[in-house]
């Protein structure tokens, strides 16, 4: 009798070994996207309908009723949060110092446990921070300067940014960690060795750090797009999508036509919108990856 080749082994011990989470992506991931695909194209209202109702729930998204009359507004909004937010780690480089003190880490180590704080609690915190009879507004008057105002979350113009102030110093920490972890890989040797060169901090950084750390910066670019593009809880715990709808996101969109106004199938022509959205931002990042050639020691 013929012995099964090893590899062929070891093949179906891991094909084996997957089996569950194949089974689990296939049926809660890739079923849950198709159903809520076919769902969108139809004229679900308080329950699912099995009828056909085309595109005609897209039309309603983006020409009848295109979120509330505000998408055009809030684009740029949007980048400027995701921009905003991906600059958050420029100060990973302070708390890379190869020769720097603990203490002098402090400052940057309160960053870092930023993220460890949830959205809501995070949202909650910096809206009780904007509220102008409780926070900053009410202290600056306290201490003597009657006519100063700080009421930005109670404005229309300015509301959204608050949401970015709050997104900012939520995110500071997640982009220093995987920063930090980038510069982590970097041999202390080329630093001392700058060091001997005399070659100047800001230049060492620039020319050997930098190249580097590209795979950190894709990956904190991506996490940070698609995390701004699913953006919910600090907006409901800072804001409720007010004042009027300024501060109003695709995702509280959908969440008010799912449970709120009873359109599933709008709801769900904007959730299958979003995954298109994330797809087109993950997709250039991942062929990124597939084209870049291993290196061999």
């Amino acid at each position: 009798m013929k012995q099964p080749r090893k590899g062929r082994g070891r093949l179906g011990q891991r094909i084996g070994r997957c089996s569950p989470m194949g089974a689990t992506v296939l049926i809660a991931y890739v079923a849950s996207i198709l159903w809520t695909i076919r769902i969108s194209l139809s004229n679900s209202k308080m329950l699912p309908r099995a009828d056909w109702a085309g595109m005609t729930q897209y039309v309603n998204l983006f020409i009848v009723r295109p979120l509330d009359h505000r998408h055009d507004q809030h684009e740029p909004v949007r980048f400027v949060l995701h921009r905003g937010r991906a600059g958050a780690g420029i100060p990973a480089g302070g708390f890379h110092r190869p020769e720097s003190a603990a203490r002098r880490r402090l400052p940057y180590r309160c960053i870092l446990y930023s993220f460890s704080i949830s959205f809501v609690a995070c949202g909650v915190i910096w809206q009780w921070m904007f509220n102008p009879a409780l926070g900053i507004q009410r202290s600056l008057r306290n201490w003597g300067w009657e006519s100063a105002r700080f009421d930005w979350i109670a404005t229309q113009d300015m509301a959204i940014y608050c949401i970015v102030i709050c997104v900012l110093w939520h995110s500071a920490g997640l982009v220093m960690a995987i920063l930090l972890a980038g510069l982590r890989g970097v041999d202390e040797e080329q630093w001392k060795a700058a060091r001997i060169e005399g070659i100047p901090r800001w230049r060492y950084y620039l020319s050997i750090v930098l190249p580097q750390l590209g795979p950190a910066f894709g990956t904190a670019t991506v996490l940070l797009a698609v995390s701004v593009v699913k953006l919910y809880d600090a907006v409901v715990a800072m804001t409720n999508g007010g004042p009027g709808d300024a501060t109003d996101v695709p995702t509280k969109f959908i969440m008010d036509n799912l449970f709120e106004r009873q359109n599933i199938g709008l709801a769900s022509a904007a959730s299958a919108t979003m995954l298109v959205t994330v797809v087109i931002i993950v997709a250039p990042f991942l062929y990124a990856r597939s084209r870049a050639k291993p290196r061999h020691t």
